[in-house]
């Protein structure tokens, strides 16, 4: 996680040497083959990296134009997917899911359940709709369970995976 301490200007310019993405100024996400760009908040970004390598590289290289965390550790993220996905998340979800409100690409840090989470919308999945989850890795059994009971009433089965 980072956020701008000093000239926001050069460190979008330095994400956007380094990692090819632009800073999104509003709450979406940005992608690349190897990189996830979250806004998190006005000034703060989540970044995600498929290669857990290079991670101490890209806080130092952060580091001088922003106030870094690495939260490798701090979080679980779930993708999940299914024709009534949206429906169980709006059970207990603090914000509109619906397409029209929620696109493609958008972002958020919200609440769902009670429990504190930064979603986004994927692209739509051969089965329904789609959306990454994180939330406190210490939080996920407790989410885990509320989503399981959530999908139950539409004939939804939580099926693990990992990809």
């Amino acid at each position: 996680r980072f956020g701008a301490s000093r000239g926001g200007d050069a460190l979008a310019r330095r994400v956007e040497q380094s990692l090819g993405l632009a800073l999104p100024t509003a709450p979406r996400i940005v992608s690349s083959a190897g990189h996830d760009v979250i806004w998190s908040g006005p000034d703060q970004w989540l970044l995600r990296a498929r290669s857990r390598g290079e991670m101490p590289s890209l806080i130092a290289e952060l580091a001088r134009y922003a106030a870094v965390s690495d939260q490798s550790d701090a979080r679980a993220a779930l993708r999940l997917s299914g024709p009534h996905l949206r429906d169980a998340l709006a059970k207990g979800a603090m914000i509109d899911l619906h397409p029209a409100a929620f696109a493609v690409g958008d972002a958020a840090a919200t609440s769902v359940a009670h429990l504190g989470v930064q979603l986004w919308r994927l692209p739509d999945a051969a089965e329904g709709s789609a959306f990454e989850i994180m939330v406190a890795r210490s939080l996920a059994g407790s989410f885990w369970s509320w989503f399981a009971a959530s999908a139950a009433e539409f004939g939804c089965r939580v099926v693990a995976g990992r990809g």
